[in-house]
């Protein structure tokens, strides 16, 4: 998982493109861009990646479907996946009630049916050229569209409860997961949406899951689990998130953390895979008491992972 980090502006778009380069080179099949609320535009870093590399999957981790119309959506799909010559992935979702309310000040209300009448447009779009002539609850929309010759865009959906795993194995390629460990995987997420794709006759569904990362010693492992409830600890804020750890074991990201030697690391990262989950996508959260220390615990996680994605 590649995304903006905090501050350093003016070095930012050459460092995300630098990151989708070595991320490529080092044998990674996907990179995956989180859309951060107050933060650059996760769609626009995919294209420049997508004109950087030749390879690597590129995909969205997620867009919020209220920012933008399905039309607009779907125009600036199209637009990235032109530049990034079919590899983009478009990972969008509901987002939260403290994002869509309290910073955007719009409807949270009904998130499921929303997404359900978003794809009705948004598929109608991408499946062009032609007119897109859909009316539902939530839209009306009587629009042509005239792109083509593109490879079709995979939709995946942030799908957390019941009604969302239906919907995304109904009309999704799969799911993107946070905050979802093993049992939850193996318990509440895998065997839903595979029942819905099954019985929509659709391909056996994605199941994405977003690990938080680091190789340490195993007497940095407390420290490590503490830092990353204070560095991406939003669990409190967001019921979705509750209800999705009420399936499992952890009770916050600290214990979603893969952390310690070579063997820990791989052996949670396999079970994972042995969950339910088809794609790992890591989020390398480096440990150190300065920032010199945090890059060169970066470095290691992230070379350590190179030796995993050769495996494969």
């Amino acid at each position: 998982m590649i995304g903006p980090e905090r501050g350093r502006y003016r070095e930012k778009v050459r460092k995300l493109v630098a990151d989708a380069e070595a991320a490529e080179a080092a044998g990674f099949s996907s990179i995956w861009v989180p859309q951060i609320p107050d933060d650059f535009d996760a769609l626009t870093a995919v294209a420049l990646m997508g004109r950087a590399t030749s390879r690597v999957e590129l995909g969205t981790a997620v867009v919020p479907i209220q920012t933008r119309h399905p039309i607009a959506m779907a125009q600036q799909a199209l637009a990235v996946q032109a530049a990034c010559e079919g590899r983009l992935a478009l990972g969008l979702g509901p987002s939260h009630h403290w994002i869509v309310e309290d910073m955007l000040g719009l409807s949270y209300e009904h998130p499921a049916r929303l997404v359900r009448d978003y794809l009705e447009v948004l598929d109608a779009a991408l499946d062009g050229p032609g007119p897109v002539d859909v009316e539902n609850d939530s839209y009306r929309v009587h629009n042509p569209l005239d792109v083509t010759d593109l490879t079709p865009i995979p939709v995946l959906l942030a799908a957390l409860a019941p009604v969302m795993l239906r919907l995304a194995g109904e009309r999704a390629s799969g799911t993107i997961l946070w905050m979802a460990d093993e049992r939850a995987i193996g318990d509440h997420v895998a065997p839903r949406i595979t029942k819905a794709a099954e019985e929509a006759g659709r391909p056996r569904p994605r199941i994405v899951a977003g690990i938080p990362v680091v190789l340490c010693s195993s007497d940095e492992v407390d420290a490590a689990r503490a830092r990353a409830n204070q560095v991406l600890g939003h669990a409190e804020y967001s019921p979705n998130y509750e209800r999705l750890l009420e399936h499992g074991d952890a009770a916050d990201v600290g214990d979603l953390l893969a952390a310690g030697d070579e063997a820990a690391v791989a052996g949670r990262l396999r079970r994972f895979r042995d969950a339910g989950a088809t794609d790992l996508s890591f989020r390398i959260l480096p440990v150190g008491s300065d920032r010199d220390a945090r890059i060169a615990s970066r470095q290691r996680t992230e070379r350590f992972l190179a030796t995993l994605a050769d495996e494969r």
